[in-house]
């Protein structure tokens, strides 16, 4: 198929379709003058009757002077012209479909200017000595003198209904597609909660029943080991309750993907149990310090929650990348922002950058995500280095 080009393209587009066919009717009215000449006054309003169609769409109300240009048109003659006939009720239509009167107002105003027209011709066939039979207003007969307004009037009605109809069929239309609309969004939400549902489901039957099992399984050792020692012992139990803290963690989280939300909806974490998280560690982990500095001052939960898990994923990288290695958190309030410091003395970085995993990744998404910055890489002394800075 042959591509128009672009400068034709926008010429017949629906935008220009008004000044294309105003354009039209102009030319046409001026061709049926040539043929059909009247008085100045007739001409040019005809000529504006059919030139401010051009403008219908750009400036609904231009079908006002349509209208009334049409009117005076045939006023100042007694002859309607074709050209009158077709652009008048284009301005009723233009009027009624862009509703910049009411209806019932737009018949009443074109019935009382097909009226004041009629009244006009009829002055003028009382004066015209060429017609002596005109009865005079209110003998009998008279009556047929106003013909022309029920013919005008007609005419108005019948283009402002249309446009009326047009009007009332769009907004129908706007209001299928808007509900139509609405109906796939209600479809895509429950299509999308149903999708969590299914992945909580299988979250639970496979995640939530290993980490049940490892509860189980430590806590039984510590007391079905014989000859197990005191240190031993305190480690399986360690284990068992980091086991039952992620099953509450994952029960929280399923309760997010439920869409009833029926799972349990524990508070999330905060700065104030770093100190359980720093323990946590020690007792699986090796040694590990925390050290605060400045004036703690109560964050929103969005900053609470995104320190902790920063550290929290720190030190879970610190065990498993760095096993045995000294961690040393620390803390530091100041006048508008949180630091975070994140250190160890394990071996470092492999060579080639950093660890692979979502770890990091993760990190700095969740510091992103209050305005804050992280940087991760190899310590000044060795080690791996975690720092991050939250604002507020």
């Amino acid at each position: 198929m042959t591509k128009q080009p672009a400068a034709l393209t926008a010429w017949t587009g629906a935008s220009s379709y008004p000044y294309v066919t105003g354009a039209a009717l102009t030319v046409g009215t001026a061709v049926e003058l040539g043929f059909f000449p009247g008085s100045l006054t007739m001409e040019l309003a005809v000529l504006v009757c059919a030139a401010s169609l051009m403008w219908r769409r750009a400036c609904p109300p231009v079908g006002l002077l349509t209208v009334a240009a049409a009117l005076v048109s045939f006023g100042a003659d007694t002859a309607l012209s074709l050209s009158a006939m077709v652009c008048g009720p284009m301005g009723c239509y233009v009027l009624a479909r862009h509703r910049v009167l009411h209806p019932a107002l737009l018949v009443a105003g074109g019935a009382f200017g097909a009226l004041s027209v009629n009244l006009v011709h009829i002055a003028s066939w009382a004066r015209d000595d060429r017609l002596p039979d005109v009865p005079a207003l209110g003998e009998a007969g008279s009556l047929s003198l106003f013909t022309e307004t029920f013919g005008l009037s007609a005419f108005v009605l019948a283009a402002v209904a249309l446009g009326d109809a047009v009007r009332s069929r769009e907004l129908a239309r706007s209001e299928r597609e808007l509900a139509h609309a609405q109906v796939i969004g209600m479809e895509r939400r429950q299509a999308a909660e149903a999708e969590r549902a299914a992945i909580a489901r299988e979250l639970h039957d496979i995640v939530a029943h290993s980490v049940s099992m490892i509860a189980v399984q430590a806590e039984s050792a510590s007391y079905t080991t014989p000859d197990l020692s005191p240190a031993a012992r305190e480690g399986f139990q360690q284990i068992a309750g980091t086991a039952r803290s992620s099953m509450a963690e994952l029960r929280r989280l399923l309760g997010v993907l439920h869409q009833d939300g029926s799972a349990g909806t524990a508070p999330q974490p905060t700065l104030a149990r770093l100190a359980d998280l720093i323990e946590q560690h020690r007792a699986v982990a090796g040694a590990a310090e925390l050290t605060v500095t400045g004036e703690r001052v109560s964050l929103a939960a969005a900053w609470e929650l995104s320190a902790y898990r920063i550290v929290q994923e720190s030190l879970t990288n610190v065990r498993k990348h760095a096993p045995g290695a000294r961690a040393s958190v620390a803390l530091g309030y100041g006048r508008d922002r949180l630091t975070i410091t994140v250190a160890d003395d394990g071996p470092g970085p492999a060579p080639g950058g950093e660890p692979a995993g979502h770890g990091l990744p993760g990190m700095r998404r969740r510091a992103a995500l209050v305005g804050g910055t992280l940087a991760a890489g190899p310590g000044p002394s060795g080690g791996f280095l975690v720092q991050a800075e939250l604002p507020w």
